[in-house]
């Protein structure tokens, strides 16, 4: 198992995983191979994969805005999970952030994603409970499609 940065040159392996992945929400335009492009560029080492057989098996969209870093689009491909891959590609992403002294992280788990939210409690993650989180949105064209 390898885990290491993530380039654009792994989208259409990563997209792959995506689809994959039941319940898993993605954005016509900000998960499109020029969406990531635009992501990658802005976060060039923190963004992770984890490859086996060379095969991209977990991913991890991580980025910052100077002041606190953010996870996105957390997942292993469910024949691979159990085996540690997840909290490696979280200790990896961890590690890139505070290269760019950052010092708080957060994401975002669907309160349906009972297998994601036992992940992150299970590895100290504390879920918060004092604060909505609100959304705009900027581009009605960005559609969100779930798998099914």
């Amino acid at each position: 198992m390898e885990i290491r940065t993530m380039t654009l040159a792994d989208y259409e392996g990563v997209h792959a995983l995506w689809m994959s992945i039941k319940g898993f929400a993605m954005r016509s335009i900000d998960d499109a191979k020029e969406g990531v492009e635009r992501f990658l560029k802005r976060n060039p080492t923190s963004s992770v994969v984890a490859v086996e057989d060379g095969k991209i098996v977990g991913s991890i969209l991580c980025g910052h805005d100077g002041r606190r870093g953010c996870l996105y689009h957390v997942c292993v491909h469910e024949d691979y999970r159990m085996r540690g891959i997840g909290k490696q590609m979280v200790v990896h992403c961890m590690k890139e952030l505070e290269k760019e002294k950052i010092s708080k992280v957060s994401l975002i788990a669907f309160t349906a994603n009972d297998v994601g939210n036992a992940f992150w409690n299970e590895i100290g993650w504390t879920k918060r409970e004092d604060l909505n989180y609100y959304d705009f949105t900027l581009n009605t064209e960005n559609i969100v499609n779930y798998n099914r």
